[in-house]
């Protein structure tokens, strides 16, 4: 008996250090592991993306002229479009369609101009009224869904990421090793992510901050804080990092710190919770969906108040020897279980 076929687009794997190159390698190795013979998996990709599911998978390489025709066009059953940004468009395919959405940032930061935000909203409402299921990645991006596009209700359904469980190899040291106790953050250098507001948590004790991830012009906003509070030569950027040393922070630093304001899910959040971590986020977006009750929150970015939590938060972790709890709650998410969940969401479309 043949296998339907089944298109999962991973065309957004481009950059190793994003979170869409995250959660495509860890969806894509668990949609092959938990496959067992029910479809015909193929992945469509750049030719350039440096990671291809180790040869387990046929691959489709994206090619600019699909915009105009994909000549595949007819092989599949489902074609599953992985984020809302995909090169490959609904129209181009006749399939069962479903599609990822990560977030609605846009709508919430409002950096762009009412004109393009209307754009956007418009684009994706055009996304989604082509395609037959609708995925978000929380409840709270599933909410901004609903609020914007609320045709969308009866097709629509949460499916929470994963995340891997990552292992610092034996003897493993880093490019840059803090030499006092430290706090770590991972992540896009940009004014969403709060970057700027840890430096304030450095006031009355004798930690280092180690921040990790792509360089954008906000870095520098991060060095006033750092100077501001009289503790730049405590506050180290490092760029972009491997995997061996983001688990090695994660490892060995005294806390996890993510002020972010603008989440879709928050991967790094359960990296370093996986490693019974005390995790500071803040309540806003979907991070408290992450974090769940073992997380100390910022209800807002006034120093004072940022600080008390932290101190409180430290002292806490400690006295309550949470370090079990944290890891409780990062097994809660699980990328075979997120694989399972789109398996038979595959299915649910072919009845």
């Amino acid at each position: 008996m043949l296998k339907p076929k089944v298109l999962v687009t991973f065309d957004s794997m481009k950059n190793p250090n994003s979170g869409y190159f995250s959660f495509g390698k860890g969806l894509g190795d668990a949609l092959i592991r938990q496959n067992k013979e029910r479809f015909e998996l193929e992945y469509y990709m750049f030719k350039n993306t440096t990671y291809f599911f180790d040869n387990k998978v046929d691959i489709i390489y994206l090619n600019g002229l699909h915009k105009l025709f994909f000549p595949a066009r007819n092989r599949f059953k489902v074609v599953h479009f992985t984020d809302q940004t995909c090169r490959l468009r609904p129209g181009k395919v006749n399939a069962k369609k479903i599609m990822t959405i990560h977030d609605m940032n846009k709508v919430h930061l409002k950096f762009s101009k009412p004109h393009r935000i209307k754009v956007y909203i418009e684009k994706l409402r055009r996304l989604i009224a082509q395609c037959d299921k609708i995925v978000t990645i929380s409840e709270f991006v599933a909410n901004d869904v609903l609020h914007y596009f609320p045709e969308a209700k009866d097709k629509l359904s949460v499916i929470y990421n994963g995340a891997d469980k990552l292992v610092v190899p034996a003897g493993h040291i880093t490019a840059f090793q803090p030499q006092k106790p430290f706090l770590f953050t991972i992540g896009l250098l940009s004014v969403q992510k709060g970057f700027h507001l840890l430096p304030a948590l450095l006031k009355g004790n004798d930690f280092e901050l180690v921040i990790s991830g792509i360089e954008t012009p906000h870095k520098q906003k991060i060095i006033e804080e750092a100077k501001k509070y009289n503790c730049l030569n405590r506050v180290h950027i490092t760029g972009p990092i491997s995997d061996d040393d983001k688990a090695w922070y994660y490892k060995n630093c005294s806390a996890f710190l993510f002020p972010s304001i603008a989440e879709g899910f928050g991967l790094p959040v359960i990296e370093a919770l996986h490693f019974g971590k005390p995790v500071f986020l803040s309540k806003f977006t979907s991070l408290p969906e992450v974090g769940g009750n073992a997380a100390y929150y910022f209800d807002n970015f006034e120093p004072g108040h940022m600080q008390s939590v932290f101190e409180t938060g430290m002292q806490d972790f400690i006295n309550r020897d949470r370090a079990q709890e944290m890891v409780k709650q990062a097994d809660k998410f699980s990328w075979d279980r997120a694989a399972n969940q789109y398996l038979d969401l595959y299915a649910e479309c072919l009845r």
